[in-house]
C-alpha cells in the first residue's frame, strides 16, 4: 500500500522486529526511511525522494555525483 502513491520522499516504519524493519524498508520505494523515529537525520547522509518527490540526492557523497558532469577527452598524438 505504501508504494501505490505517486510520491516517495520519506516513510516511517514502527516495529520491534529488526529483521522485519529491514525487509519492509527494502521494499518501500522512498528516498529516506525512518525506523522507530521520525525526522532524525545526519546531514552527512543523502536526502531526496523517489518517483514524483524529486530527482537526485542532497548531502553525502551522492550529492557530488548529482552536481558533477563527467567528460571524456581522448587525444592521440
Amino acid at each position: 500500500m505504501a508504494n501505490l502513491n505517486a510520491y516517495g520522499l520519506s516513510a516511517t516504519i514502527w516495529t520491534e522486529n529488526l529483521k522485519r524493519a529491514h525487509r519492509v524498508a527494502h521494499q518501500i520505494k522512498s528516498g529516506i526511511i525512518w525506523v522507530n523515529c521520525w525526522l532524525l537525520r545526519d546531514l552527512r547522509t543523502p536526502f531526496g525522494g523517489m518517483k514524483q518527490s524529486g530527482v537526485g540526492r542532497e548531502g553525502g557523497w551522492e550529492a557530488l555525483q548529482f552536481f558533477t558532469e563527467t567528460k571524456n577527452v581522448c587525444i592521440k598524438l
